[in-house]
């Protein structure tokens, strides 16, 4: 309970640099001033700190000194109780920071004062908390038994910023590759206020992209037998992709196609050269993933040549699944067990996976680890019924901050104790 106590120490704070960040939504790799609120809030901390090149994210880095000696220079030395420096575990935690373009309607007092922006899926939270795990980590550097990695991220949401700084070295930091990594997310709705929820294996579905430019050749609406007619070409292929999914598809192993943009025309009695749809296609195994590859383009061909009629199909292979390590997800589950609740009233698994997509599946791809839910709906409000993720009215309670710091930390903590034990 100290490390709870220390965190609720800090809740004014860690409200204070939500609010701060979520006034001030910033959108895709450039984030500038989200980056130097979290440069500020690290000053004095004693990290290892740089930003990246390609985005303005930052990575520090913060060596724990459980287990070493002093020399007599007063320097941290190798005691024989634990692995030497080069050989220490290593932990990283993640925390993504951009906003989405959406416009606020929460009517918040503290509500974003950029238009067209807003911080919708609560990545204002998660730099907070790991901006306070990392404050708390710096308090008990003495009981840490490796190093930590804080991966503060830009570019969730749509742009693959994990991606960008895995290719600058987020995941060797600390002069070696993370043996364990974490990250946290929280919702604004789906579960009740404050409970944790985990799953092992496939957590969040992977994403691909479908872009679709169906040719044909324009005329008068009048007399469609004369053209060749890209409109009811692209509205049979969008009725067919649901049909392939239902027909081709195992229903236990779940596949979403969604076509989101459907454009064609400029006037009702004119018929177009071209029609294009876009869609997002969600999968939950690799074996389907592949099996969309092929089967996709396949189909669309074939509708298209049947009416005598072109089609360019691009299929674009985007975010992995998100998998969480087995034995990560379980000790994950027992740090939140340890801190909050040893009668498991807070901590629920997922009994399926989530169909949104992530690219922490990344970081997860080359690292154990796991990924962390933590429902943030303010209390005594029905999650059955409050706005998701994402929504103009999402509403994040700042209440739990002070759980997801301490969680941050603990997580470091006992996984760097756990493996220099071993």
């Amino acid at each position: 309970m100290e490390l709870i106590d220390e965190a609720r120490g800090l809740q004014e704070t860690l409200t204070e640099w939500r609010h701060a960040l979520h006034q001030e939504p910033e959108i895709g790799l450039d984030l500038p001033r989200t980056q130097e609120k979290v440069l500020e809030a690290l000053d004095g901390l004693g990290l290892e700190i740089s930003t990246g090149t390609d985005t303005t994210s930052v990575t520090a880095v913060l060596r724990g000194t459980a287990g070493l000696g002093k020399t007599s220079d007063g320097g941290a030395a190798n005691d024989g109780g634990a692995a030497n420096e080069g050989q220490r575990p290593v932990v990283l935690l993640r925390a993504d920071m951009d906003a989405l373009p959406v416009q606020e309607r929460t009517g918040a007092s503290f509500s974003s004062r950029v238009d067209g922006a807003m911080h919708a899926c609560g990545h204002d939270l998660h730099t907070s908390m790991l901006l306070g795990g990392a404050t708390l980590l710096a308090d008990n550097r003495h009981r840490l038994a490796g190093d930590v990695v804080l991966m503060f991220q830009p570019g969730e949401e749509g742009y693959d910023g994990a991606s960008v700084m895995v290719r600058e070295g987020v995941l060797d930091a600390a002069g070696r590759r993370a043996d364990a990594a974490f990250g946290l997310h929280v919702f604004s709705s789906m579960a009740p206020h404050g409970q944790f929820v985990t799953r092992p294996g496939v957590m969040m579905s992977a994403s691909d992209g479908l872009f679709v430019t169906v040719r044909g050749a324009g005329g008068h609406g009048s007399a469609p037998h004369a053209a060749k007619d890209p409109v009811t070409v692209a509205a049979e292929m969008v009725l067919a992709l649901q049909t392939m999914v239902t027909r081709q598809f195992d229903m236990f192993d779940p596949t979403v196609v969604t076509v989101g943009r459907l454009a064609a025309g400029t006037k009702r009695n004119v018929i177009p050269d071209t029609a294009e749809f876009d869609a997002t296609i969600r999968t939950f195994s690799e074996a389907n993933r592949d099996r969309m590859q092929a089967a996709i383009p396949r189909l669309l061909e074939g509708i298209a040549h049947a009416h005598g009629l072109e089609v360019d199909v691009r299929y674009a292979a985007e975010y992995p699944l998100t998998i969480t390590d087995q034995a990560e997800t379980e000790f994950a589950e027992s740090a939140i067990s340890e801190l909050f609740d040893p009668v498991g009233a807070r901590h629920a698994r997922l009994p399926q996976p989530l169909s949104g997509s992530e690219d922490f599946s990344r970081v997860l791809a080359q690292v154990p680890g796991s990924f962390i839910g933590l429902s943030a709906v303010p209390a005594g409000v029905d999650h059955a019924t409050s706005a998701f993720n994402h929504s103009p009215f999402a509403t994040f309670d700042d209440a739990v901050l002070a759980d997801g710091a301490a969680l941050y930390a603990q997580l470091a903590l006992a996984k760097t104790a756990e493996l220099a034990a071993r």
